[in-house]
């Protein structure tokens, strides 16, 4: 007789990832219920095979510094924007499920303001999302099939823009968002600089390089 074991019972390290396959959509669901809320791992789902992995502290700092200094750009604009963090985006007709790094809302703002819960069916995807690629790669499948507009990415130290297009996701030199402002050039200038100064250093003196 197999044993069974609950998927709260397993435990990762840091930088570790463990991928499932065969998992159907129910499962998903239960499985997300069955860790609850309150964990540090991230999933992702797409058409049965499910992912788990545990950040590593130096992608958790990544991931706060290009949130803030996205803030500290959506502020400078004057733009207004929500940002609902690792969110669990889910869409049983397209068989996917994802928990971005961190993601923001900004022409769609108003439509998440003060929600509880998201329900693709009805409600929309984040505009952005933020992924720091350092021990795996980013469930790009599950990002195609919920449309994300455009994902900030992280890798090997640099930003790379994908767009959603067609279908499918292209890198590109310029931000959606933020056409006029270049976007790499900035957040992978500030990425190089993160290993020698304070987050709000960084911050302070993205600002100026903004306002140049």
């Amino acid at each position: 007789m197999p044993v069974k074991i609950a998927i709260a019972q397993i435990q990762l390290q840091e930088g570790q990832r463990v991928i499932l396959d065969g998992v159907g959509w129910q499962e998903f669901e239960d499985i997300l219920e069955d860790l609850g809320e309150h964990r540090h791992s991230h999933v992702a789902y797409y058409k049965g095979v499910l992912e788990f992995r545990m950040p590593l502290p130096q992608h958790e700092r990544n991931k706060m510094l290009i949130s803030h200094l996205l803030v500290v750009l959506l502020n400078e604009l004057d733009l207004d924007w929500e940002s609902l963090g690792s969110t669990t985006f889910k869409n049983r007709k397209m068989q996917a499920g994802l928990e971005p790094d961190d993601c923001f809302y900004i022409q769609n703002y108003r439509a998440v303001i003060g929600m509880k819960r998201i329900d693709l069916e009805v409600d929309p995807v984040p505009d952005l999302a933020i992924e720091v690629d350092l021990t795996s790669q980013t469930q790009m499948s599950a990002y195609e099939a919920l449309g994300i507009a455009e994902i900030w990415r992280i890798r090997n130290g640099k930003l790379e823009i994908n767009l959603f297009q067609n279908g499918k996701y292209v890198s590109s030199e310029i931000s959606l968002v933020f056409p006029s402002i270049p976007i790499i050039e900035g957040i992978s200038l500030f990425l190089e600089r993160s290993d020698n100064l304070p987050m709000s250093a960084l911050c302070r003196e993205f600002r100026a390089w903004l306002k140049q």
